[in-house]
């Protein structure tokens, strides 16, 4: 994952200062053909480029709309792949339209026209490596009911607003929220440090025991059994015939 942070300061979401307990994730895409960061993310930063229109969200209402996620994938102005951090991650977003703004981190997946495969799995991979990222930092489980969502998804459980992404994108190549949570967990437990090997048992110590004679001075038995026991041989004893 190519990480990298650039917070809306501007945004009058941020501004709010309101935070969350982050209980998921919500997975958004732009529904607009542009794959460019520079289009939500800005100022330029020296790798974003420049945004001609100047219509980044890095303001207090951009396109006028109180908006505002706590990330987005796309393309940085060399073509490759990077995701922006545009929130603290526990600041309560604009991106869900309903309830999940109080539970929920949410990120914008930059679309393109919907049809190159490679663009895609760039960006499938570098979200699915991103929540997590997440689940890791949260201690989210990503397999459990509603915790990682699509847009599309929290409007059927009624805390989010009527879109249909990404649900209207994965398919065209092969995916779904169900394979994107799949990954997730498939990442996790790939990274889970593994558990230490169980130590082997060893074989206790075998000794024999081995008469070593008969004594008529008791003083002279009493110290050849000091040296005998001295030697491991724990269970000598003295015999009386």
């Amino acid at each position: 994952m190519n990480l990298r942070k650039l917070i809306f300061t501007n945004n009058a979401c941020y501004k709010a200062g309101r935070t969350i307990t982050v209980k998921g994730i919500m997975v958004h895409s732009t529904g607009a053909n542009n794959p460019n960061l520079k289009r939500y993310v800005g100022p330029d930063d020296g790798l974003l480029g420049k945004n001609q229109y100047n219509n980044h969200w890095n303001q207090d209402k951009p396109d006028g709309r109180q908006v505002c996620v706590h990330g987005f994938i796309g393309k940085l102005a060399d073509g490759s792949i990077a995701t922006y951090q545009t929130l603290p991650w526990n600041h309560r977003g604009w991106h869900a339209g309903g309830a999940a703004n109080d539970t929920h981190i949410g990120f914008e997946i930059c679309e393109d026209g919907l049809t190159d495969k490679a663009y895609f799995n760039a960006v499938y991979k570098e979200a699915t490596n991103l929540c997590a990222y997440l689940c890791k930092e949260y201690n989210l489980d990503p397999m459990a009911d509603g915790v990682i969502i699509g847009h599309y998804e929290g409007h059927k459980r009624g805390i989010a607003s009527n879109h249909a992404d990404p649900g209207h994108w994965f398919p065209k190549h092969g995916k779904s929220m169900d394979t994107f949570r799949a990954e997730v967990q498939r990442l996790l437990t790939a990274t889970e440090p593994s558990k230490p090997p169980t130590p082997t048992p060893t074989e206790p110590k075998k000794l024999y025991r081995v008469q070593v004679g008969a004594y008529a001075v008791k003083a002279n038995a009493d110290a050849m059994l000091k040296r005998v026991k001295a030697a491991g041989f724990t269970d000598a004893f003295i015999k009386t015939e």
